[in-house]
């Protein structure tokens, strides 16, 4: 029938002349947003390189639809790449706000992630998950762009999976319970 209805949730029928393939809006949505994410990179420190690796000519991070944007207002999926300090917790929290939803995080790194090695540090966020909703986490210390892949895969079989629901968004519950100002 072709790839895309071969992979489509649908139900044919039968009528007189022809057949009717029905499905829901929510495959094709999520289709298209899970084949096209624009993330913001937000590089704070040595898992950046990691970062820009990817998306070099050797992992070639453009073919699972991954393109880089400037803006938040055009990324739907922030990369934390590297540790987090508190003096920056404040430009990353407005950052994260302005981009509009749905929007996905992936903290990348064990800095990211937990602190890291700085994890005694006065200065050093426990982990961004303490002061926004975390979708992916992925661990290393830089990880490899392998890993990113890996983790971006991931998030498209999250974003696969989404529903569209009346008057709520696709993190909205995730975000009012995560997020702590420091």
């Amino acid at each position: 029938m072709g790839i895309i209805l071969e992979k489509t949730p649908i139900i044919l029928n039968k009528i007189p002349g022809g057949t009717i393939a029905l499905t829901t809006a929510d495959f094709f949505i999520n289709w298209a947003r899970k084949s096209s994410i624009w993330p913001l990179t937000f590089g704070l420190a040595c898992c950046a390189i990691e970062m820009m690796a990817a998306y070099a000519t050797r992992f070639d991070f453009d073919r699972f639809g991954v393109f880089p944007r400037p803006t938040p207002r055009q990324a739907d999926l922030m990369l934390v790449a590297g540790t987090v300090v508190k003096k920056m917790a404040s430009p990353l929290i407005r950052i994260y706000r302005q981009m509009p939803e749905p929007k996905f995080v992936i903290a990348m790194g064990s800095c990211a992630d937990c602190g890291g090695p700085f994890y005694d540090s006065y200065s050093v966020v426990k982990g961004v998950d303490k002061i926004m909703p975390v979708d992916v986490y992925l661990a290393g210390c830089p990880p490899r762009p392998e890993a990113l892949m890996y983790a971006v895969q991931k998030l498209q079989e999250k974003i696969g999976k989404m529903e569209i629901k009346e008057n709520s968004g696709a993190t909205a519950g995730q975000e009012s319970g995560a997020r702590r100002e420091l």
